[in-house]
């Protein structure tokens, strides 16, 4: 290795601001370098594939471990070495040389073919290498990571003290990339819309997984709140991608059934060869294929909840079944003569006019009436706009978490286009746009414009539905300035009261230790009530 190389290599790392460019460019280098066959470095992060990892019986603790996170190389044969997902993609701390190095700081030179300290031996003499050199990455008294080179001629002392220094110098360029990194992230914080902090999310999802606080939301989940204690029949009604599934399992988990099973039924999917067989089981033998008895949905529901999704798809001829079963709790197994009773609470879900298809004789009129004992119209997401800027946080948080990258951020612009569209799919639809701008960002900026492009009808300049686009796009500054002055207003309104009934909490949405909070941060002090 010569010094001028290594010296040239570190001033071109240097300059970079991205941490992958720079363990790229560091192996890259190395590998360059006269006799290097493989040059790897190693990142200490987070365990992450603990279950499957082949050395994780020697990892002491399972918390983190070393991550190959660049490697360059090639074979005696010509085969790359760049990946970096083999069998030493995790390295356990203080484990093996290269654990080792890390765990103690120090480096590490092997400089004898015929050493035990080899772990693929065969590996050695089949390439020929002739020398392993291993250098801790240090910035801070932080220990980042491990770099380390095969070698295929020798390495002496005043090489290995090269790689040495060479070893802090990346370290340091590690350690800048990430800062610039992190600054990056904190300036989009800046831009984005922090009104909706984490405080407000779990505010708006305070009823189980159902998020919003729009008033058009808030009269539904009152009337839930009302119905679940019950054991009335409910029908929710809604368009496709609304969350009607969603509704009916709060239902279910606020009733006194909640510790009872909730069975879902797509009757949309259910074939009509097979329906009372689906729906009330079958004796072995009943008909061709009937190899064993098999209990049916409502007997897999007794004493819960059943969820009748898509009920008006349900065929017209089939429909009479369904409505004896409702009606006196009884049904028979398919090829039985026994009749079995069933207590079960039925919640029905459609996207259809069901008194429609009651005109059109299409649907069963006592079987509409018995179903909509207690309707629940489930607002379309156009209806909600003021929820939207909030389920798609929602979205970008679970959607982050559930493919493991950076969360990115939800600026003020992207909350008034998101809130511009009319969203004919709904909820679903708004899910898989995220999802989609999600995984585009790369944990940065989220890219909208791109999972945008898909759609057939996007706004420019209008909106699609009857609302009116915002005149303008809020500064954070001006939008703070709004919200105190809502704040006083609804204060003002009240006359200083915040708790009970009619107070400020309750007019604006709000619990009242969120609303006493926000008013500390605002440095608001209500007038004392008359």
């Amino acid at each position: 290795m010569h010094l001028e190389a290594l010296q040239d290599l570190a001033l071109r790392i240097s300059g970079e601001r991205d941490v992958e460019a720079v363990l790229r460019q560091i192996v890259s280098g190395l590998v360059q370098q006269p006799g290097i066959a493989l040059a790897r470095v190693w990142i200490v992060k987070s365990g992450d594939i603990c279950r499957s990892c082949r050395m994780r019986s020697l990892c002491p603790d399972q918390t983190s471990c070393l991550h190959l996170a660049a490697s360059a190389g090639a074979s005696l044969a010509g085969e790359s070495w760049s990946r970096t997902d083999g069998d030493f993609r995790r390295m356990p701390l203080t484990q093996l040389k290269v654990g080792s190095i890390a765990a103690h700081r120090t480096g590490l030179l092997i400089a004898d073919p015929q050493s035990q300290k080899w772990a693929r031996p065969e590996w050695v003499k089949s390439e020929g290498i002739i020398c392993f050199a291993g250098q801790p990455l240090v910035f801070r008294d932080d220990t980042l990571g491990v770099l380390a080179v095969f070698r295929r001629e020798p390495i002496d002392q005043q090489e290995f003290r090269w790689l040495r220094m060479f070893a802090d110098q990346a370290a340091s360029s590690i350690a800048n990339a990430r800062a610039f990194a992190e600054l990056q992230r904190l300036q989009q914080q800046l831009e984005s819309h922090n009104a909706y902090l984490q405080e407000e999310i779990d505010e708006a999802s305070a009823f189980g997984n159902i998020v919003g606080r729009s008033r058009a939301l808030r009269r539904v989940l009152k009337q839930v709140e009302d119905v679940a204690a019950a054991d009335s029949t409910v029908l929710i009604l809604g368009e496709s991608g609304t969350g009607k599934d969603l509704l009916a399992k709060e239902i279910h988990e606020r009733s006194r059934r909640a510790h009872k099973p909730f069975v879902r039924v797509n009757c949309s999917a259910v074939p009509r060869d097979m329906f009372e067989s689906e729906f009330f089981g079958h004796v072995r033998g009943a008909f061709t294929g009937a190899l064993r008895d098999r209990p049916g949905r409502f007997q897999t529901a007794n004493g819960g909840t059943i969820f009748l999704d898509e009920i008006g798809d349900l065929p017209l001829e089939l429909q009479p079944k369904l409505l004896r079963v409702l009606q006196e709790g009884e049904y028979e197994r398919v090829g039985e003569d026994v009749t079995r009773k069933v207590d079960v609470r039925v919640v029905a879900a459609t996207n259809q006019d069901l008194t429609e298809g009651v005109r059109t004789r299409r649907f069963r009129e006592d079987l509409f009436y018995r179903l909509n004992v207690v309707p629940l119209a489930l607002p379309p997401l156009r209806a909600r706009a003021d929820d939207i800027p909030l389920l798609a946080t929602h979205a970008i948080a679970e959607v982050s978490k559930r493919l493991r990258i950076q969360a990115p951020t939800l600026t003020l612009a992207d909350a008034a286009r998101l809130q511009q569209y009319d969203w004919p799919g709904n909820i679903r639809e708004l899910q898989n746009v995220i999802e989609r701008a999600v995984i585009l960002s790369k944990g940065i900026r989220l890219r909208l414009d791109i999972a945008f492009a898909d759609l057939r009808a996007m706004p420019s300049g209008t909106t699609a539905s009857e609302r009116e686009p915002p005149e303008s796009i809020l500064t954070d500054r001006e939008f703070r300035d709004r919200e105190r002055a809502n704040l006083i207003k609804a204060l003002e309104h009240t006359h200083g009261r915040i708790y009970g009934a009619g107070g400020a909490a309750e007019l604006l949405g709000l619990n009242p230790t969120t609303l006493a909070s926000r008013l500390r941060a605002f440095k608001i002090t209500p007038q004392r009530p008359h």
